[in-house]
This record gives C-alpha cells, sequence and structure tokens, in this order.
C-alpha cells in the first residue's frame, strides 16, 4: 500500500502517532517545559507579595502569558525534528508537505493541550481568579492550541536547520501569537463582566483560520525541511 492509496487523514493521523510515541519517549513537552511553566506562574506571586485581588486580576493574563511563550518551546522539542533521512522517506511515499505538516500541527496541538490543562490547576491554586463564565474556558483551550500549534509548526519548519533553531522559532512565533494571547484574555473579562464573549472568540477563529491557510501556502515551498 503507498501514500497514494491511502486518504491524506489517514496519513496525517500516522504522522500524529508517530510525534505523540516519539514525544512520550523523550518526555519534552510534559516532562520538562511544563514544570518550567509552573515555576514561571509561581515567580508574579512571589514578586507581587500577597496581594490577592491583584493576583486574582493579573491570575489569566499570566497564565495565557506563561501558555503562549512556553508552549512555543513545546511545538520546537527536538522529538519532533525529521532526521533528512526521515524526511527522504516519507517524500518517496508520496506523503505531501501539506500533510506532513498538519500532522506535526496536530501534533503539537494535542501536546499544547496537556499542556494548559497542567497548568491550570496551578494557576487556580496560585491566583485564585475569578472563573466567572468558566465554560468559555473550553473553546479557548481548544482555539489557543491550534493557532499556536500551526504557527510552531510553521515557525519550525522555517528554521529548520539553521543553528539558532531554538531562538529563532520563537522570534517568529511570539509577534502572531500576540492576538491568542489578547482574544484569551479577552474571553474571560467578557465573561466576568457580563458581556458577551463572541468578538475574542471570533478573534480567536480568525487567527487559527490565517495561521492554517498560511501554513497550507507554505508547505510546498518548505518541502525540504519539513
Amino acid at each position: 500500500m503507498t501514500a497514494a492509496t491511502v486518504s491524506p487523514l489517514t496519513l496525517c493521523l500516522a504522522l500524529v502517532r508517530k510525534d505523540l510515541r516519539l514525544e512520550r519517549r523523550a518526555g519534552e513537552a510534559l516532562l520538562v517545559t511544563a514544570p518550567f511553566g509552573a515555576t514561571a506562574l509561581l515567580l508574579a506571586p512571589l514578586a507581587v507579595g500577597t496581594d490577592t485581588p491583584l493576583l486574582r486580576e493579573l491570575g489569566p493574563a499570566l497564565y495565557w502569558l506563561v501558555v503562549l511563550q512556553f508552549g512555543v518551546l513545546v511545538t520546537l522539542r527536538a522529538s519532533a525534528v525529521d532526521g533528512p533521512a526521515q524526511i527522504a522517506m516519507l517524500r518517496l511515499a508520496g506523503v505531501g508537505a501539506r500533510v506532513r505538516l498538519a500532522g506535526r500541527a496536530l501534533a503539537n496541538g494535542v501536546l499544547l493541550l496537556g499542556f494548559q490543562l497542567l497548568l491550570a490547576p496551578v494557576a487556580m491554586l496560585l491566583y485564585d481568579p475569578d472563573l466567572t463564565g468558566w465554560p468559555w474556558l473550553f473553546p479557548v483551550f481548544v482555539l489557543v492550541a491550534a493557532g499556536l500549534a500551526v504557527l510552531g509548526a510553521l515557525a519550525d519548519a522555517l528554521a529548520a536547520g539553521l543553528a539558532g533553531r531554538t531562538t529563532l522559532g520563537p522570534l517568529l512565533v511570539t509577534p502572531l501569537a500576540v492576538p491568542l494571547l489578547i482574544g484569551a484574555t479577552g474571553v474571560l473579562q467578557a465573561a466576568r463582566y457580563g458581556r458577551p464573549p463572541w468578538p475574542w472568540l471570533l478573534l480567536l477563529v480568525t487567527v487559527d483560520l490565517v495561521a492554517a491557510l498560511l501554513a497550507a501556502w507554505c508547505a510546498p515551498h518548505l518541502e525540504d525541511r519539513i
């Protein structure tokens, strides 16, 4: 059976399983990056002190800031990098660049969701945030993970083979991820004050769609890097 006889979705899911197996062995995202993210959440209370109202106000924004900053490292993990031999095998098997990039992005998204869920209890314990409108968190988790996963996969492909890959990747992703930070924080703020959160959710959806279209357009031009 060749790639030509298998649906792109099946190939994409096979690549996701491969990436997740490698991550399970390496443990970079959840065993290394997550503790650093939890430590970063701890720094703000140490700096601000025991001003609980201020921490409650700043908590959601600080949480999403840590998710975005450390989440980029999840998307740039070394276990996700395919060597020239693996890339050549995928190309010979007829797996297209868009499918490979989509598989990497989906694997990133799964790990980012796990990363967010691991950090959420830490943020609630440290900041005791006002979670009025907490059901809105579920779509926000998914949309933030999706947008950051695609941006990270694309940045990783652009920086592949460069000596400063782990430095260049965050520099590429962080400016583009600012709307994700604004939208995620805005949803909870809107729910807290009784305003409709739809405009902020629409912002997150728009960022995700633009990122997906950009990745689909760039993938064929990154054939040798993905």
